[in-house]
């Protein structure tokens, strides 16, 4: 791994650590192997997977409590179909990538919105991340799959205020998304 490999990596991990630190149940998180990530990237018909991308599967690709509420991701979710879904909806859009069907999907949500990687940025480190949405969208929105995954990252400290509020309010059902952070000091 090259020096600008693992700064992607080592930012990727950061983001975790910072997120674990804030009150992450353990357990709410497992990564996936190098094996499941090369499997994942070939089913969809691709052999570069750049080191940040590489990295965010290591440390989340199957378990992502807290991570992408209400969408699909990982190594075990996201197949070829969501990619021939995406490259369908870039058909009907302006599209400014240089290779859409070389493409890596890291996350769908609902079926017409994906963040993606450009194939022709694939050999990169830690290359831009793409947003396509059926409502005529196709922008790049990250300079980075590290800025993007910091960006996403869950905000444990809001969440366990919204959980305080609802206790407050007299709510004691834990939202779904809440499974990911420790809640008995709410009571």
């Amino acid at each position: 791994m090259n020096t600008s490999e693992q700064a992607a990596a080592a930012t990727v991990r950061a983001t975790v650590e910072r997120v674990i630190a804030a009150g992450v149940k353990p357990g709410s998180m497992a990564g996936a192997s190098d094996e499941q990530i090369e499997d994942w990237a070939a089913r969809q018909g691709v052999t570069v997977i750049p080191a940040a991308v590489r990295e965010v599967m290591r440390m989340i690709g199957i378990k992502r409590l807290g991570w992408f509420r209400g969408s699909a991701f990982g190594v075990k979710v996201i197949e070829d179909s969501d990619k021939r879904r995406a490259i369908a909806l870039l058909s009907r859009l302006e599209n400014t990538m240089t290779d859409s069907a070389g493409m890596l999907v890291l996350a769908e949500h609902q079926g017409y919105q994906y963040y993606v990687i450009d194939g022709a940025d694939l050999g990169l480190p830690d290359p831009p991340v793409w947003f396509i949405d059926e409502d005529e969208i196709a922008e790049k929105i990250s300079p980075s799959v590290t800025d993007w995954f910091d960006s996403i990252a869950p905000d444990v400290e809001q969440d366990r205020a919204r959980l305080r509020l609802d206790r407050t309010l007299g709510s004691w059902i834990s939202p779904g998304w809440a499974e990911y952070i420790d809640i008995d000091d709410l009571e």
